[in-house]
């Protein structure tokens, strides 16, 4: 329990009391946590007091709100590699977690000039568009807008359920367009009001901001993606060798 006489304020006090708990499996990943005010019952503090113990939680990523519902104890971050290609549902896959999407727009669209110079296309060229929530164990991980070249796959919307089936899978299994290497790069940002709600976090929560084309190994551009991805569940790695 808290001390009022320790030099450590109340607020860190909670948070190490919540944390000793997750890291002893008493909260288990997904669990929900005792409400602000069940807290600030418990120890004999203000909500505000809790509420900002919750919020230094909430910005290391250790616990994450669902809007509406409550704050749960989140899972171990999701970690990819930045040295190899590999799709979204790859990297869930590996983790035994079950990958899925929720669908927010298919269709057709015209290049914009920014799309038409990434992609090797004249402006107004017909592109599609994929935007998805991408998902691992229904959990919300990221926002996916994906633009993919029309002329090299025909027909790529009308005939798969990409709630269910990986987009890169269509791609090699029906076309047999083989995505060799991607350039990428990656920003820091904060949510807005709608990423929020998509992805069940607080506003201005922390985002990864992820743009990539992705080439064949005739350098052939294919897709140009930009992702939001969930800063408190997703993290990325690297290898840097010195040259």
């Amino acid at each position: 329990m808290i001390n009022p006489q320790l030099a450590k304020p109340l607020y860190e006090q909670i948070k190490l009391y919540l944390l000793t708990r997750i890291e002893q499996g008493e909260y288990l990943p997904d669990t929900r946590l005792p409400s602000e005010r069940d807290l600030a019952e418990q120890f004999g503090v203000s909500r505000l007091t809790v509420k900002k113990a919750i919020s230094d939680l909430l910005q290391s990523g250790q616990v994450y709100v669902q809007i509406g519902k409550g704050t749960y104890v989140s899972r171990a971050k999701i970690d990819q590699s930045l040295d190899s290609l590999t799709s979204f549902s790859e990297d869930i896959g590996k983790r035994q977690q079950r990958p899925g999407s929720r669908v927010l727009e298919a269709r057709e669209i015209q290049a914009s000039v920014e799309e038409a110079r990434h992609l090797r296309v004249s402006p107004g060229a017909p592109l599609y568009l994929l935007r998805r929530v991408r998902l691992a164990d229904d959990k919300p991980m990221a926002i996916e807008s994906c633009r993919i070249v029309a002329a090299l796959c025909p027909g790529l919307l009308s005939e798969h359920d990409y709630e269910r089936e990986s987009l890169y899978q269509v791609l090699r299994g029906e076309y047999g367009i083989r995505l060799a290497y991607a350039e990428q790069s990656i920003e820091a940002r904060l949510a807005g009001t709608d990423e929020a709600a998509l992805l069940q976090m607080e506003a201005r929560a922390p985002i990864l901001d992820i743009s990539r084309v992705t080439y064949t190994d005739t350098n052939q551009p294919v897709e140009y993606t930009l992702s939001a991805y969930c800063g408190a569940r997703y993290k990325f790695q690297a290898i840097l060798r010195r040259v």
